[in-house]
């Protein structure tokens, strides 16, 4: 009777141990899975990141497909040989400044030509250039190769004489913030619907990535605006799905004096201009000649 309830105790124990043991294998391969399939996905977003970042689409038309007889098209040699296309126009009113125009990122200088038709039928200038890779450029972006053509630019245009605005629309905002911080002779720069980071947006949108580790174009305008000496006029809408109007409130925050933010109730990522941003350009820009 004992040798055979001692040999049932031993068989029942072997069982536990023999589930145990297949768990252990299943978590093993799990484990195993989990780390491919992750590493497979940090791979592809480390390789493809710039396709996320930078999203150019469609031809560049001209000036006077889009109604601005005034502006021309020029082809301007970058130092490293690049050629890249600008819009350009002098400005009509004597002593009026010229906008450096650095645009988003998707589509191209055609889809903004309402906002330079703005610009330029308040006599002021306009030099609007494409980033490298997009309609009308050649070349591939990065952060380091659109700073230095921004750089560029804005010597290009400093060069003539008249005064300058620097404004950067959502991903030109980085470049607008990197000139600002370079070129303390700029008389505004104006950041509409900035970031803080284009890897704190990614670390955002991604916060199961190291992104940190594997972004190639942080593009850290937190970083930079503070060496910004011009004055700075931020806007922002407060319905903007793409870039939180959270993102411009910190921007202001690391802004030196003289600084504005305005803040658009109901605005979103796109329709600031619909929404008075010319207008507000323009007051700020007077009220600093005063």
């Amino acid at each position: 009777m004992a040798e055979t309830e001692t040999g049932g105790n031993a068989s029942v124990q072997e069982k536990p141990a023999g589930a145990g043991s297949k768990l252990l294998r299943f978590l093993g391969k799990l484990i195993v899975v989990v780390v491919i399939a992750y590493t497979m996905a940090a791979g592809y977003m480390y390789l493809n990141q710039r396709s996320f970042v930078f999203v150019p689409s469609g031809e560049l038309e001209t000036p006077a497909d889009k109604g601005l007889d005034t502006v021309s098209t020029e082809i301007i040699e970058m130092a490293d040989g690049t050629k890249i296309t600008a819009w350009t126009a002098e400005p009509a009113k004597p002593g009026a400044p010229t906008v450096i125009y650095f645009h988003g990122n998707s589509s191209n200088l055609s889809n903004r030509s309402p906002r330079f038709k703005q610009i330029v039928d308040s006599g002021y200038g306009l030099y609007a250039p494409t980033h490298r890779g997009y309609a009308g450029s050649e070349g591939s972006p990065s952060e380091a190769a659109l700073v230095s053509d921004a750089l560029e630019h804005y010597d290009r245009v400093a060069a003539g004489g008249t005064p300058v605005i620097v404004h950067g629309e959502s991903l030109g905002t980085g470049l607008a913030a990197a000139v600002g911080a370079e070129r303390p002779d700029a008389g505004l720069v104006v950041l509409e619907a900035p970031y803080t980071a284009l890897v704190d947006m990614a670390s955002e949108s991604y916060p199961w990535l190291p992104v940190n580790l594997l972004m190639k174009d942080p593009m850290k305008t937190r970083e930079r605006i503070g060496n910004v000496a011009a004055p700075v006029l931020i806007l922002h809408g407060t319905e903007d799905a793409v870039i939180p109007v959270e993102h411009g409130k910190r921007l202001f925050d690391y802004a030196n004096d003289p600084k504005e933010l305005l803040v658009i109730e109901g605005a979103g990522h796109s329709d600031l201009w619909k929404r008075g941003l010319w207008e507000t350009v323009q007051d700020k820009w007077q009220a600093l000649q005063s």
